[in-house]
């Protein structure tokens, strides 16, 4: 990935959605439009060959999920951010799309709005999700059930931290609620990570939500 505007593609296979995140995209400063793809089988083959900085990727698509895609797509792009919008909204889709490597999750009546703030999240280092997936994700389990404090010897300002990114904060979002720069929410979620013995944020809401140690 070079320098100069950060390069997203878009896998949709709503032509309507598709021109709209092009748009959005096209009009913003410092980001570009590298590739549009109909299909998550297009995508899998011309996507490694210059992975963007971000992908844009729709659950439901024709032939192969955009799940698998991401699955697929993330050992050959591990630099690659991917943002998935959906209109599905139940806690397993969210729990598979981050497993496969996805680091945000944000409805379509949510994205418009907010498209543009996610991605800026996912490439500093957040995890975007919509208030609706968040809440779903903690109905899941009725309540976030963090390991005992023993275990991992959490701060109580990492606990706050990491509460709040489980909710689907923006990384802004988490700073203004706790007070801090921006810096210092990546620099708790660097401790919190090693911590937690994850590697990435996508893992750390799911152990922190589903107290597993597998992922």
């Amino acid at each position: 990935m070079s320098s100069g505007p950060r390069k997203v593609s878009i896998v949709e296979d709503d032509a309507a959605f598709r021109e709209s995140f092009q748009d959005i995209i096209a009009s913003a400063e410092g980001w570009t439009v590298a590739e549009c793809h109909p299909r998550a089988e297009l995508a899998l083959k011309d996507i490694p060959k210059n992975p963007p900085d971000a992908v844009i990727v729709d659950i439901q698509l024709p032939g192969m999920s955009g799940i698998d895609l991401v699955r697929k797509l993330k050992p050959s792009c591990p630099d690659t951010q991917f943002l998935m919008v959906t209109v599905f909204e139940d806690a397993d889709r969210v729990f598979n799309a981050l497993a496969a490597g996805a680091s945000g999750y944000v409805l379509k009546r949510d994205v418009h709005a907010r498209l543009l703030e996610a991605l800026d999240d996912v490439m500093n280092g957040g995890s975007p999700m919509s208030s609706a997936i968040a809440r779903k994700v903690v109905q899941h389990f009725q309540k976030p059930s963090p390991a005992p404090e023993g275990d991992y010897n959490l701060t109580n300002r990492e606990k706050e931290t990491l509460d709040l990114l489980v909710k689907g904060y923006f990384y802004k979002e988490i700073a203004h609620e706790l007070g801090v720069s921006i810096d210092t929410v990546a620099f708790h979620l660097r401790n919190i990570y090693r911590k937690l013995h994850v590697r990435t944020r996508s893992e750390a809401i799911l152990k922190y939500v589903g107290g597993s140690e597998e992922f």
